[in-house]
């Protein structure tokens, strides 16, 4: 697939532009937020090259070309679930465990002991919601592998597993997060959000937290000095009007907290699941949805495109479109979106295939923490 890329400048020049279209372009070179209204009309009538080149033009200013990525590994302690989401190709329900697994507190430790003596900064930990790992096995894990390497960051946990195991616990979300950050845990990844919007969340995941209980948890942790993800799945039944709510009801909590280190849209994938029959975003549609969210998302500063789940050569397409960040090396430790039938059924990228990655689309590899702190800067080989 070829992109022809425009810049501003080119766009500000067109007499054939929608007046609406073009105050949008002017807000973007005056850095002003544009408004819900206008974010639903970029996704109305806003063609590729046109909100390409917005994006490019925020992404060049906020990050002067440089992409980011982290060396990490997960672990995905169980896929079986109490919940029953629609969208998912991943859990397992608890009744049908037998299908799935679970993982003992030494298997996990197994893994974290696999990367001794290698760079990796940071340990993602997130699976399905199951009703015996509890919070007292999670923070017991968190402080083994806390103990065992205390330089490596713990991120973990989707607002749904946490909602789950501190009602369970009978503990509220404050008490909850305090308890799990004192074993351990450092940030949160951005999981569990799906839709906001009621009319497509009680479709799709009717059963799990809604909306106001997944941004009180992230705002909670916002408050207790924990950095976390946000994420929005699309292309699935959502309309551009839900895309819209999803993504102000973040910035909205952005503008109170500041607490939102990313903000990752994730492409709904329709293998082996209840919604299969859903057809699945195109190529076009995802980088225009990833081009709109850097317009809009004014107050995150990076935007990621996680590549295990678009493919190497579609997230290296969203590196003109706005995004920032392509995740990290994964090391092939991630199962939940190979199982929906993603691109790379193998998720595994080295160090120097990654840089290559973003380096032969002009950019420059910065390998960062999970704070975003920058810890090597790769030279770019010459076009």
């Amino acid at each position: 697939m070829i992109v022809t890329q425009l810049d501003l400048a080119d766009v500000l020049k067109r007499s054939d532009l929608d007046p609406a279209l073009q105050k949008i372009a002017g807000k973007v070179k005056n850095s002003q937020r544009i408004t819900d209204d206008e974010c639903l009309l970029l996704f109305q009538k806003g063609e590729l090259g046109f909100v390409g080149a917005l994006a490019n033009h925020i992404a060049a200013r906020l990050h002067n070309g440089k992409v980011y990525f982290n060396r990490n590994f997960h672990i995905e302690p169980t896929n079986v679930c109490v919940f029953t989401c629609n969208f998912c190709s991943y859990s397992r329900q608890y009744k049908h465990r037998d299908e799935g697994w679970e993982m003992s507190m030494e298997q996990m430790m197994d893994m974290v002991r696999r990367y001794d003596g290698q760079p990796v900064t940071e340990v993602h930990i997130v699976g399905g919601v199951h009703p015996k790992m509890n919070l007292e096995f999670f923070c017991e894990l968190l402080s083994r592998i806390h103990a065992h390497r205390p330089d490596l960051h713990l991120k973990g946990f989707t607002a749904v597993e946490l909602d789950y195991m501190f009602r369970k616990a009978k503990l509220s979300v404050e008490e909850g997060l305090q308890k799990m950050k004192e074993a351990g845990l450092q940030s949160l990844p951005g999981g569990g959000a799906e839709i906001f919007h009621p009319d497509v969340r009680n479709e799709i995941c009717a059963d799990k937290v809604d909306a106001d209980g997944w941004l009180d948890i992230h705002g909670t942790a916002h408050r207790l000095g924990m950095h976390t993800n946000a994420t929005m799945l699309y292309g699935h039944i959502e309309q551009y009007e839900h895309r819209v709510d999803h993504m102000s009801r973040l910035r909205a909590l952005q503008d109170e907290t500041k607490g939102f280190n990313c903000f990752i849209p994730l492409k709904f994938r329709n293998k082996d699941n209840d919604m299969s029959h859903v057809p699945e975003s195109s190529i076009i549609e995802d980088l225009r949805l990833y081009a709109i969210a850097r317009i809009y998302m004014d107050n995150v500063r990076n935007l990621k495109a996680y590549w295990p789940m678009l493919g190497r050569q579609t997230a290296q397409l969203t590196l003109s479109f706005g995004v920032n960040d392509l995740d990290g090396t994964i090391d092939d430790t991630t199962k939940i979106y190979t199982m929906a039938g993603s691109e790379e059924q193998t998720p595994a990228m080295s160090t120097e295939e990654l840089c290559d990655m973003i380096s032969a689309v002009g950019r420059t590899p910065v390998e960062r923490d999970t704070l975003y702190n920058e810890l090597k800067v790769y030279d770019q080989e010459p076009a």
